[in-house]
């Protein structure tokens, strides 16, 4: 079935990505894009003025967006004919997003594991992958880490014992369809069900492109509206899905004018992986918009460094220059992200365009997602290899969502060494031990 994209009839595209003269979308030199998480905006090449792009009276100017030299290559032999302009609109990826056999076949060269998990039994999960994240995946490794993330594979079909459908028990904290309600002073208001790309090990496999159509309505979100407005002990909204951001300008404005209107609502979440695989999405327009809902905060999905490209860069300056403050979501997974150099790349990556790594998550056991999870001693053997060897900044906390609904659990190494009469021994980074005087501790016999 081909996959529609969920944008709303009347939604001003023309006005996204409006510029002054001379802001042609670029196309980075190879050796500016291996730079580019360290440069921002106000350091790229400019333009002079003899040789500035002219718009056309009653036309937009082009995109901003720059567009890195593997894409561009990638744009070129896969999308022939298709402008600059075209690639960096976010409409025009999400109505190319490959979505069946035939599109990723003509993209890699698809592993026998990969034919057979797309020809065999239909698993819970669709293939989408925008074009520009597609441009990231190896052509031939079939191992690549960002390729196992979006393509499926036959292990998919194998469940597990303790995997389930719904492994944080989120039905059961739902009190009107599409708000979660389990922590006593916020809310995850579920916006979609439907994502630009999908990713393998999602916990909401359950729910999320059940038909490729955005199946939120307005009168779904007025129900959850009025539960917030009736419970004043929510003071935090987070705006989940799916993802939020696949939402036009004009029904996410009116979700945040709703929510901005009740009293005890007191700042507002966005969590999304838009930025990652659909930084297009990153327009003037957007952030504009979301300047006028302050204090709005957001969580991004981001899995290796090398998502870690210009146009990422690009999307997180221009949410970071819109007072947005940004922290990370990652989820552990085996073979792709599972080892302290590939975690330390992309933490420091991270805090290069004012990303805050927020969270590491245990992988949630849901069905077909064994080959994706370690053991938790890997996760904890991570953390002990960022804590003290690296910037404080640079160290989430490494959490598992607990099942039937427990919510976050956070754990670390154990840094308590014991006690010792009137002192607490404490082990360092390093493995060496200190005493603290602590005569009153409540510790007991440790």
């Amino acid at each position: 079935m081909k996959q529609r994209f969920c944008l709303d009839k009347g939604s001003d595209q023309s006005s996204d990505e409006t510029e002054p003269p001379g802001c042609a979308a670029k196309v980075l030199p190879a050796d500016l894009i291996n730079r580019s998480v360290r440069l921002s905006p106000l350091s790229m090449p400019k333009p002079r003025g003899s040789n500035r792009q002219k718009s056309k009276p009653g036309q937009p100017y082009p995109a901003k967006f720059p567009i890195n030299p593997s894409a561009n290559a990638f744009r070129r032999r896969f999308f022939p004919g298709t402008s600059v302009a075209d690639w960096n609109d976010w409409h025009w990826q999400l109505r190319n997003r490959i979505c069946g056999i035939d599109a990723l076949a003509r993209i890699v060269r698809l592993s026998e594991e990969e034919l057979k998990a797309l020809h065999g039994e239909k698993a819970s999960l669709p293939l989408a992958i925008t074009p520009y994240y597609a441009s990231l995946i190896d052509r031939d490794k079939s191992f690549q880490p960002i390729r196992r993330t979006v393509v499926p594979v036959t292990a998919e079909l194998l469940h597990s014992p303790g995997e389930m459908e719904d492994p944080l028990g989120e039905d059961h904290d739902s009190p009107v369809p599409g708000l979660v309600h389990r922590y006593p002073d916020r809310v995850l208001f579920l916006t979609t069900d439907y994502c630009s790309s999908y990713c393998r090990y999602c916990t909401r496999s359950r729910m999320v492109g059940q038909g490729g159509e955005c199946r939120s309505s307005y009168e779904q979100w007025n129900k959850a509206l009025d539960y917030i407005e009736a419970t004043p002990g929510v003071r935090d909204v987070l705006l989940s899905g799916g993802d939020a951001l696949t939402l036009s300008n004009d029904r996410l404005e009116w979700l945040l004018s709703r929510l901005s209107r009740i009293p005890h609502v007191e700042f507002i979440r966005i969590g999304t992986k838009a930025p990652v695989v659909l930084p297009q999405r990153i327009t003037l327009a957007l952030t504009r918009m979301l300047k006028r809902y302050h204090p709005i905060w957001m969580s991004i999905h981001f899995t290796h460094p090398d998502e870690l490209t210009a146009e990422v860069m690009h999307a997180c300056n221009r949410l970071a220059d819109a007072g947005i403050p940004l922290g990370s979501q990652t989820v552990l997974l085996a073979g792709i992200n599972d080892d302290v150099e590939t975690m330390k790349r992309l933490y420091h990556g991270l805090l290069k365009i004012r990303v805050r790594p927020y969270y590491l998550y245990q992988c949630d056991p849901i069905p077909g997602s064994s080959h994706f999870r370690t053991p938790v001693a890997k996760g904890l053997e991570i953390i002990r290899g960022l804590r003290g060897f690296t910037s404080g900044y640079a160290v989430p906390s490494f959490v598992i969502d607990a099942p039937a609904g427990g919510g976050k659990i956070p754990l670390l190494p154990d840094y308590l060494a014991g006690r010792e009469q009137d002192a607490l021994l404490l082990r360092n980074y390093e493995g060496k031990i200190y005493r603290y005087p602590d005569p009153q501790s409540t510790w007991g016999a440790i």
